[in-house]
């Protein structure tokens, strides 16, 4: 390979996905840079500037003029970082979520478009060449917590909630095919009928492909969300994926105007247990079950959203 077969490359693939065809407004009206930014403060769960500096590797002073600009148009606010006060930490606006939110709109359809364009033999092909590449370029660096992304869901990530949780739990825990039809219904519930400002799922993604999932429904008690089907894969264990799912329930239940989040699970499970501990999540009741092919017993846990500072662990902030 030469230098010329990689600029070859970056040429076709500039074209081909449209970056540079500023008519399509697939970033209209920022540059490709200011969307990339955007992205990464829509995407990462606390953002310092030298943080979004080094992971972009971009110039000092070319980052301070885009985030000049960003404070200016209302997109971002500037303080003092929480883990260091001489960083400045920033944070995107409702309005920046929202420019943010439709230049994620419209690279999804983009890419969607690409996709439906190729036969359904060849995307498999495509993602396997394309993982094949970032792992050579990044010389076969470790997955970093900054790497992984939650997002909505997209085409086909339902259904990988149900194969995914099946699986796992039927190599870690025993448990049989009654665990995944109870997901199934779960999810095809969730797919039929929800309200989008008061129910959501999260899908955490890593290299392009998800690893966890987490799901924010409303119960049956007023005023009340539940936590439901938390699950992080093992191939992605120890970046913090969990907590972070969590903490995303916690923030859209508080900030929908739920009272109480509730949620069910079993005490075989107690790393999932550390971390609703860790959101200030209480037991409230438990009750042994026959379930899944397992004994095991079953636990109620409870966080009420209405107490200040709820759902923080203030060793961590």
């Amino acid at each position: 390979m030469t230098v010329q077969d990689i600029r070859a490359f970056n040429r076709f693939y500039t074209n081909a996905i449209g970056a540079l065809d500023y008519g399509r407004h697939l970033y209209a009206p920022y540059t490709l840079t200011e969307s990339r930014v955007l992205y990464e403060l829509a995407h990462a769960p606390r953002t310092d500037a030298a943080d979004l500096r080094a992971e972009l590797s971009l110039d000092a002073g070319y980052l301070s003029r885009i985030l000049n600009k960003f404070e200016r148009e209302g997109l971002v606010e500037r303080g003092p970082s929480e883990r260091d006060p001489r960083r400045r930490s920033v944070t995107l606006t409702p309005r920046g979520r929202d420019a943010a939110g439709l230049l994620e709109e419209r690279a999804r359809e983009s890419v969607g478009r690409l996709l439906l364009s190729l036969p359904p033999a060849d995307r498999p092909r495509l993602a396997d060449a394309m993982r094949t590449v970032r792992e050579i370029l990044s010389e076969g660096r470790a997955p970093r917590p900054e790497d992984v992304v939650l997002r909505g869901p997209g085409p086909g990530d339902l259904g990988w909630i149900v194969q995914r949780n099946g699986a796992v739990y039927a190599a870690e825990y025993g448990w049989n095919a009654d665990y995944e039809g109870l997901v199934a219904r779960i999810v095809a519930g969730f797919a039929e009928d929800h309200d989008p400002a008061l129910e959501r799922v999260w899908i955490a993604e890593l290299d392009g492909r998800p690893v966890g999932s987490v799901m924010c429904v409303r119960d049956e008690a007023p005023a009340t969300a539940r936590l439901r089907l938390l699950l992080v894969g093992p191939e992605a264990r120890g970046l913090g994926i969990g907590d972070r799912l969590v903490r995303a329930v916690v923030d859209f239940a508080r900030g929908a105007g739920y009272r109480d989040l509730v949620l069910w699970t079993n005490d075989v499970l107690g790393g999932a247990r550390r971390i609703y501990q860790c959101h200030g999540f209480a037991l409230v009741a438990e009750q042994p079950h026959h379930s899944f092919g397992k004994d095991l017993v079953g636990q109620d846990w409870r966080l009420n959203l209405g107490e200040p500072g709820a759902g923080r662990d203030e060793k961590r902030e």
